[in-house]
C-alpha cells in the first residue's frame, strides 16, 4: 500500500490534467487508467484520431473535386487507406508517448488497472492480470470520462452497427455509411467516409442538424455538406435496425407518419455520450448523483462523500476535453488551497467539418427564448480578402452583443480555421469585452480574423466591406 496527496481515476484530458497541476503545486499525485498507454477516450479514439482522418480525408477532397480550380491536376488519385489509418495511429502514439513523459517529468505515480474508492481515501487497483492492490489517498479525484450512448432499440455489434470508437478504424471503406445523429461526432465522421468514397446518409431525431446551433448557422452548414454528397433526413426517428444478408436494414418513421427505410453496408450510432462511473465508487458509499445520472458536485468540485472530488464528462457541464483539463486545473487548485477558476459560460465549441463550425455563449435562439435585449453583427467570408484567396469564402462570423450595454454576448462562427478564430471571441468575453473592443482591436491584413473583426463593427452598422446590417 502506498500513500498520496492525490489519487486521479482516470487517465483523460480532466485526468491527466489536473494530475499534471497537482504535482506541480508539490502534491504526490498517482493516477489510475485501465489502458496501457494515457490519453482517454479524447487522444486515443476521439478528439484526437478523428482530427487526423479530417485532415487526411480533406487532402483527398482537395485532389479530387478543389484542385483544378488552382491549376492543378492529379490522374488517378487513389486511397491507401492502411497508411492513412498508419498515420493516423503514428499521430495518437506520439502524443501518448509525450504523456508519460509528462508524468515522469512531474513526478507522478502511474498505476495501471481499474481503481475503485472502497472507502474514504481507500483506493483498490484491480491489475489487468488480476491481482490488486490497495492505495490511499487524502484526496480521489473521479475523471472516469464518458462513453458512447446506445439506442434502446439498437444493437451494436461493433461490426456492422458501430460507435465512434469502430468507425474511426474501418479496415475498408464503407459502399454506404448510415449515420444515426446529425451531433460533432457524427458530422466529422460522416464527413470522413464520405470523401473517401462513402456514400453516406445522415439521419436526425431533431428538426435541424447541429441543433445547438442557430438555424441560419446550422442551414449553411447543411447546404455545403451537401455539396459535398452527404444526405441529410431530419425528424426521422429509428425505429429498428436489422442485419440483412451482408446489409443493414433500418427502419425509421417521421414526423409525418411516414416510414422510410435505409440499407447501409456500416450504420454509425453516434447519439452522444454517456458518464462512464462503473465501478468507480462502491455502492454502498452512497455517491450523490445529479437528476440526469452525473455526479452531484459544488463550486470547487467536492462531491458529498469526503475527500472525493469528480471533474470532466462525469459532472454537469458539455462533454468536452477542454472542459475537462480546466476542470482537472481548478480542482487540484482548491485542493492545494488556491482559487481555481473555470467560466462555463465562455466554453467553445465546435465540429471540425469542412467548413468548421465554432461556437461560445449565448446564441440567438436562446435570446429570445429568455428574453434577452440582443444586437447582432454578422460578416460574411465571401467578403474577406484572404478567405477568398484561400478558396475558404463559404460561411460567416457571427457577433451576439447586450443591446443596453454592448458586452459580449456569444459568437457563431462558419468558416476556415472557425476552431481557431473562436478564441478570440473567448478570451473578450472572459474579460467581460464588448462588441467595439472586438471591432476596434487591430487585426492583421489579409487574415481571416478580420471577418471576425467586421462582424463586432456590425454589431453596430459600422462595418467597412458590406452594406450595413438591414436587422439592426
Amino acid at each position: 500500500m502506498a500513500d498520496f496527496d492525490l489519487i486521479v481515476l482516470g487517465g483523460g484530458p480532466a485526468g491527466y490534467t489536473g494530475a499534471i497541476r497537482a504535482a506541480q503545486l508539490g502534491l504526490n499525485t498517482a493516477i489510475i487508467d485501465k489502458r496501457e498507454v494515457l490519453g482517454g477516450t479524447c487522444l486515443n479514439i476521439g478528439c484526437i484520431p478523428s482530427k487526423a482522418l479530417l485532415v487526411s480525408s480533406q487532402y483527398v477532397h482537395f485532389a479530387h473535386h478543389e484542385a483544378q480550380h488552382h491549376g492543378l491536376k492529379f490522374d488517378g488519385v487513389q486511397v491507401d487507406l492502411a497508411k492513412l489509418m498508419a498515420r493516423k495511429q503514428t499521430v495518437v502514439k506520439q502524443l501518448t508517448q509525450g504523456l508519460e513523459f509528462l508524468m515522469k517529468k512531474n513526478h507522478i505515480t502511474r498505476i495501471r488497472g481499474i481503481g475503485q474508492l472502497v472507502a474514504p481515501s481507500k483506493v483498490v487497483v484491480t491489475q489487468p492480470d488480476g491481482s490488486t492492490e490497495e492505495h490511499r489517498g487524502r484526496n480521489v479525484i473521479l475523471a472516469t470520462g464518458s462513453v458512447p450512448m446506445e439506442l434502446p432499440n439498437v444493437t451494436i455489434d461493433r461490426e456492422r452497427v458501430v460507435t465512434s470508437d469502430e468507425a474511426l478504424s474501418f479496415t475498408e471503406v464503407p459502399a454506404e455509411l448510415l449515420v444515426v445523429g446529425a451531433g460533432a461526432i457524427g458530422l466529422e465522421l460522416g464527413s470522413v467516409w464520405s470523401r473517401l468514397g462513402s456514400k453516406v446518409t445522415v439521419l436526425e431525431f431533431l428538426p435541424r442538424i447541429a441543433a445547438f446551433l442557430d438555424p441560419d448557422v446550422t442551414q449553411a452548414l447543411q447546404k455545403t455538406l451537401e455539396a459535398q454528397g452527404l444526405k441529410f433526413h431530419v425528424e426521422t426517428q429509428v425505429t429498428n435496425v436489422a442485419l440483412q444478408d451482408k446489409k443493414v436494414l433500418v427502419q425509421a418513421k417521421t414526423k409525418g407518419e411516414q416510414n422510410p427505410e435505409f440499407q447501409a453496408d456500416k450504420v454509425l450510432v453516434a447519439v452522444g455520450r454517456k458518464p462512464y462511473l462503473d465501478g468507480a465508487v462502491a455502492k454502498d458509499l452512497g455517491l450523490k448523483l445529479t437528476e440526469r445520472g452525473r455526479v452531484a458536485v459544488d463550486e470547487q468540485f467536492r462531491t458529498n462523500l469526503p475527500g472525493l472530488y469528480a471533474i470532466g464528462d462525469i459532472i454537469d457541464g458539455p462533454m468536452l476535453a477542454h472542459k475537462g483539463e480546466e476542470d482537472g486545473i481548478a480542482c487540484t487548485e482548491f485542493i492545494a488551497g488556491k482559487s481555481g477558476h473555470l467560466n462555463y459560460n465562455v466554453v467553445p465549441n465546435v465540429i471540425y467539418t469542412h467548413p468548421e463550425v465554432a461556437c461560445v455563449g449565448l446564441t440567438e435562439e436562446a435570446a429570445k427564448k429568455n428574453g434577452t435585449q440582443i444586437k447582432i453583427g454578422k460578416f460574411p467570408f465571401v467578403a474577406n480578402g484572404r478567405a477568398l484567396a484561400n478558396d475558404e469564402s463559404a460561411g460567416f462570423a457571427k457577433i451576439i452583443a447586450d443591446t443596453r450595454t454592448d458586452k459580449l454576448l456569444g459568437s457563431q462562427i462558419i468558416g476556415g480555421n472557425a476552431s481557431e478564430l473562436i478564441a478570440e471571441i473567448v478570451s473578450i468575453m472572459e474579460f467581460g469585452g464588448s462588441a467595439e473592443d472586438l471591432g476596434r482591436t487591430v487585426h492583421a491584413h489579409p487574415t481571416l480574423s478580420e471577418a471576425v473583426k467586421e462582424a463586432g463593427l456590425a454589431v453596430d452598422n459600422l462595418a467597412f466591406s458590406i452594406p450595413p446590417n438591414p436587422r439592426q
